[in-house]
């Protein structure tokens, strides 16, 4: 118990840092299975990538509420 009172400093930085990991892996699975599905029809290159993007795009965005929600949360 003594550790856990000897934190000081920002905590929404470290949650925020917990936060992200959740992001990062579902970028690397993105990415990674949308590698595979291009290299099994590449003639679907274009669908595959919009769609990869896409979730890109979503999955980041869920990284940025989670680096923003500290510090809106700490002004009310």
């Amino acid at each position: 118990m003594g550790l856990l009172a000897e934190v000081s400093g920002h905590l929404g930085s470290i949650g925020y840092g917990l936060a992200a990991i959740g992001p990062g892996i579902g970028v690397g699975i993105i990415f990674g299975q949308g590698v595979q599905a291009i290299a099994r029809q590449p003639e679907a290159y274009g669908l595959l990538r919009q769609n990869m993007l896409l979730g890109f795009v979503f999955t980041e965005a869920l990284a940025l509420i989670g680096l923003v929600a500290p510090f809106i949360y700490n002004n009310l």
